[in-house]
């Protein structure tokens, strides 16, 4: 495959102008059904638009009804979008009871903007435009209002409380419903419920927001998770290092992080005055492990991996689940080589990617992540060293024959990067890997080796993380197999069940083989009816749950039930009824098929 062409701008822009035409529609309801009710701004956002208003009385989600039915009772009425260019005396005469209008009409008049007025139907509005030519172009089952929210004036806590109108739109009614649907299942996905349901991490105010506490379950996973990107890498020549959690100041003002990121840093002062950092990244660590010798071409290129958390002060209201935390796991690599083996590197890190991430079925394309030329100052080096990184990862995705598409602005302050983007079950796309070229850190620090000739030649330097950070890895995979990790990464992969406290005896010997083949197993008491402990099991997401009773006791069998999942996924093994099996037989393909990744 090519280079892909990202959604057509006029595309992109005609949605925008519908959403924000739909934006003025609302706001037309609710000044018919709530007389002097105060307009703000209402913009066109990702899934549809919003208005914000100051009402005189509360209202609640039960009247977003009645709004939306005016909206379409008011919608036949309107048709082309009247643009007026208004003085600053005009548009005050036009909105002198609403402050909040004045105050954007002052604000827009100091800058020198031209004031504009549009008109659709009765309805008048200051806007700096972006509608649909014709309000008949809206289909009027396209939208939807959807909830509030509070919002203060200006984004400020400083002024009023507002209330935020949220609405959906569409082009079409089947694309609302679309989304609504898809909504409402990543909803039933949401990887914050399914992490507490399944016992994976836990957040507690005592330790504070985004730091996630894992459980013995978690820990497992994440373990299994960095021993799988850890074995393809040894395979591909990586040694591991280990690194401290803070560093002095110094480091990150030689590497260029601290002018970029110092407020996004957790600072600690020693008792004799010196200014230490909770590390926000590993790079320039690495880096100190590699200046610690003069190194020979012969011995690169050298390949370093570390997976160890990282520390960022992000905002309170920016932090998700395991989305967005404090506290980051990255399962971080840095490669230092020669500029022609650099290709080779990358190439390397593309399997490693394809194979992890093939392995949960995500598809994948690549985001040739790029600086923009019209704010230079937000990077590192000059402009002919980014010509020639940017250059040099062109020529791989194009070797590659992959889908791929440019980001211009998406690189790092100190190079461009090879960005994958994964698809997951509910069509959703996110950033997972990233491969960054770098030949301005390496500079900085004063990184070389002694080429065939006997003098210093400098390196470059590959970052490579493959699952990022494990946390949002697991937020987002989580969601894409709705809780239900497969066979070999669930952290309990079988539950036996006897029937009754009778067969307690021969479940500790299914126990015992399950165990011995290295599988993990439990076996609870039988305290509860056979039917509610299957039902908890299936709530825990336990690929396979053994029933053993009289006739299984007897016959040396097991009465195994795999995992129930959703209908949008395929059984772990392909069937989703119970079947009876040789205890023998089962061992030996779960044991098979654990070890295999399958």
């Amino acid at each position: 495959m090519s280079k892909q062409s990202e959604p057509n701008a006029p595309d992109i822009e005609y949605l925008s102008g519908y959403r924000h035409s739909l934006a003025h529609l609302l706001a037309a309801a609710v000044l018919e059904i709530y007389p002097g009710t105060k307009r703000t701004i209402g913009p066109a956002i990702d899934n549809g638009f919003y208005y914000d208003f100051e009402f005189s009385k509360p209202i609640s989600d039960s009247d977003l009804a009645a709004i939306e039915n005016k909206m379409r009772e008011i919608l036949p009425a309107w048709s082309v979008f009247l643009r007026q260019e208004a003085t600053a005396a005009e548009a005050r005469a036009a909105f002198a009871d609403n402050p909040y209008k004045l105050e954007l009409i002052d604000e827009f008049s100091e800058d020198g903007q031209t004031l504009t007025l549009y008109t659709s139907g009765s309805y008048l509005d200051l806007c700096r435009g972006g509608h649909v030519e014709n309000a008949r172009q809206i289909a009027p089952d396209s939208f939807k209002l959807d909830r509030l929210a509070g919002a203060y004036w200006r984004g400020s806590e400083k002024n009023k409380m507002l209330t935020r109108i949220y609405g959906l739109a569409f082009l079409t009614k089947a694309e609302l419903d679309a989304y609504l649907a898809q909504r409402e299942e990543a909803e039933k996905r949401d990887h914050k419920k399914l992490g507490q349901q399944l016992d994976l991490f836990v957040f507690s105010d005592m330790v504070g927001a985004g730091l996630p506490l894992w459980t013995p379950r978690g820990t497992l996973v994440r373990n299994l998770l960095d021993d799988f990107v850890w074995e393809l890498r040894r395979a591909r020549g990586y040694e591991r290092v280990e690194i401290p959690h803070i560093t002095k100041k110094e480091l990150y003002e030689k590497s260029g992080h601290w002018d970029k990121f110092k407020d996004e840093l957790f600072r600690i002062k020693t008792r004799e005055g010196h200014e230490f950092a909770m590390k926000p990244m590993n790079c320039p660590h690495h880096c100190q492990i590699y200046a610690r010798r003069q190194w020979s071409y012969r011995d690169l290129p050298q390949r370093y991996a570390n997976t160890t958390m990282v520390y960022r002060d992000e905002q309170t209201g920016e932090l998700s689940g395991l989305a967005r935390v404090r506290s980051i796991t990255q399962d971080d690599a840095h490669v230092f080589c020669r500029l022609p083996q650099a290709k080779e590197e990358f190439l390397k890190i593309w399997d490693i990617v394809q194979e992890l991430y093939g392995a949960f079925g995500f598809k994948l394309r690549v985001r040739l992540s790029l600086h923009d030329p019209a704010h230079p100052e937000k990077y590192l080096g000059n402009a002919e060293k980014w010509e020639f990184a940017e250059g040099m990862l062109r020529e791989i995705v194009i070797a590659k024959n992959t889908d791929w598409f440019e980001g211009v602005g998406e690189a790092a302050f100190y190079g461009p990067k090879l960005d994958f983007m994964g698809k997951d079950a509910l069509d959703r796309e996110h950033q997972v890997a990233t491969i960054q070229l770098d030949v301005n850190m390496p500079e900085r620090f004063g990184l070389a080796c002694t080429n065939e000739t006997g003098q210093p030649e400098g390196i470059v330097m590959i970052h490579a993380a493959i699952m990022g950070a494990i946390e949002r890895f697991l937020a987002i995979l989580i969601e894409h197999v709705a809780g239900a990790l497969p066979l070999w990464l669930a952290p309990e992969q079988v539950r036996i069940l006897p029937v009754s406290d009778k067969f307690m005896e021969y479940g500790g010997r299914v126990f015992l083989a399950l165990k011995e083949a290295g599988l993990r197993a439990e076996l609870p008491e039988a305290s509860e009816t056979l039917g509610k402990r299957i039902r908890e099991a299936e709530m825990m997401k336990i690929p396979y749950v053994l029933v053993v009773g009289e006739k299984e006791s007897a016959a040396g069998t097991v009465t195994v039930r795999p995992l129930r999942r959703s209908s949008s996924e395929a059984s772990e093994h392909g069937a989703s009824e119970q079947k009876t099996m040789e205890l023998k037989e089962l061992v030996i393909q779960l044991s098979t098929r654990s070890k295999s990744r399958k």
